[in-house]
């Protein structure tokens, strides 16, 4: 069975608040998405990746690589409009030839990924489940009811937080992304319970957060000191 990943890249960073966007950031000294692709590698190095970048973002990407003397070998898509799209363009490098096999959808800004939790996604999916990484709520939520300012409080061990990889068989994921789009579709799980596909959950690590803020790269750079 073949293993491919999917690793979407097409933000923008707005919230970092700078020009460069947020997956080309340097962590430590080398940029967020390098490190997120030798996340996947170093699980297998075997695997078949695929990254998703917008076109005006390629040129980009090959300077970083030629500076920092980046070799893994991976085929770059063309991001889309919309997440949706963007995995879909990812998916359609996969050959049509093949059909055994898994696929994981993982955000570029997600480097800290436990190998463990990878390798669970890939064998869960490897038996026909459709996966997804989650990790408990820790904080009180409420829920905000109507237009007046009034909210609740609601029992958050009835919620899970979820992360990426979500991992699926390939004709899973062939079928779910042959669907029409529509703005529910929030991530790929979304996507494939579109069809009436039940979704597993799995317990993600707690360090396997997106960088999305300014704060998070502090994190993130407590996580490598």
């Amino acid at each position: 069975m073949r293993k491919y990943a999917i690793i979407v890249a097409g933000g923008k960073g707005l919230r970092m608040g700078g020009e460069v966007p947020k997956q080309f950031l340097p962590v430590k000294g080398r940029p967020v998405l390098m490190r997120t692709l030798e996340t996947f590698h170093a699980y297998d190095s075997r695997l078949e990746l695929i990254l998703v970048l917008p076109a005006s973002q390629r040129d980009y990407w090959r300077s970083l690589c030629h500076s920092y003397h980046f070799r893994l070998d991976c085929r770059i898509a063309e991001g889309g409009e919309t997440r949706f799209h963007s995995v879909a363009n990812g998916l359609a490098l996969i050959p049509d030839d093949v059909s055994d096999a898994v696929v994981a959808v993982h955000d570029g800004v997600r480097p800290f990924v436990d190998k463990a939790v990878i390798a669970m996604c890939f064998e869960e999916a490897g038996r026909g489940q459709a996966v997804v990484p989650v990790v408990e709520v820790v904080d009180t939520l409420r829920h905000l009811e109507g237009t007046e300012g009034g909210s609740r409080t609601v029992c958050r061990s009835d919620y899970r937080m979820v992360q990426t990889p979500q991992t699926f068989r390939l004709e899973t994921l062939r079928a779910a992304y042959a669907q029409p789009y529509s703005s529910a579709f929030t991530d790929d799980a979304s996507v494939v319970e579109a069809l009436g596909i039940s979704v597993k959950l799995i317990p993600g690590n707690r360090e396997n957060i997106k960088l999305t803020t300014p704060f998070d790269l502090k994190v993130a750079e407590a996580f490598l000191t």
